[in-house]
């Protein structure tokens, strides 16, 4: 049975936020889409496998694909696992090292099921976002964070730190690629994800006012 305090939550209608483990502060997080073929999106860490496994049975959902946004082990650290118990068909960004045989390499414009992939360079190289417009929903990766998780009201954006960033320029004016989709639903993995214009509330944290 899933642990009662990693929470299993449908945040949008088939898209599931599985909590695979809480710290004080903070949480980390795997991205489940139902489907005509069962999405995960991200693999968590390499011991929390168990966690995902129990959450898709209380589901019901059998994956048969996972995507992985970019290669920090708490993206990538359970991938080897999940793809042993589920036998997934593997979509790895280019330049993204992973230990198992990869089946699909994507980057910028690919389209990987039902999204397209937007690549984010600056809190990794080969980070991408993932976007499904038909759906309106994105997931952002570690692009941006929810506002929450640098103490401000939840139902916005920030930037990751310079500390999570390998370049906090570059991860600034990679936003800009995002703006070409819309979407409702911005999925993150760090602070609250946010469920209404998320890609109006990112134009606004893009071009604010008095920009230069």
């Amino acid at each position: 049975m899933p642990d009662p305090d990693l929470p299993v939550t449908e945040i949008a209608p088939d898209v599931y936020d599985i909590t695979v483990r809480r710290a004080p502060d903070a949480r980390w997080r795997v991205f489940c889409f139902d489907g005509e073929t069962p999405t995960l999106v991200d693999a968590g860490f390499e011991d929390t496998v168990d966690v995902v496994a129990d959450a898709l049975d209380s589901l019901g959902i059998a994956p048969e694909r996972i995507v992985i946004t970019h290669g920090d082990p708490d993206h990538v650290g359970g991938l080897a696992g999940l793809v042993e118990r589920f036998d997934l068909e593997t979509w790895v960004p280019e330049g993204v090292d992973v230990d198992v045989a990869v089946d699909h390499r994507f980057g910028d414009g690919d389209q990987v099921g039902a999204f397209t992939a937007v690549h984010v360079p600056g809190h990794a190289a080969a980070h991408h976002a993932l976007v499904d417009e038909a759906a309106g929903v994105a997931v952002l990766g570690d692009a941006l964070f929810g506002s929450d998780a640098r103490g401000l009201p939840a139902g916005h954006f920030v930037l990751p730190t310079a500390h999570y960033s390998a370049d906090l320029a570059a991860a600034d004016e990679s936003l800009s690629r995002l703006l070409d989709y819309e979407f409702d639903v911005g999925l993150v993995y760090h602070g609250s994800s946010v469920t209404e214009d998320a890609s109006e509330k990112i134009a606004a944290f893009v071009d604010f006012a008095g920009k230069r």
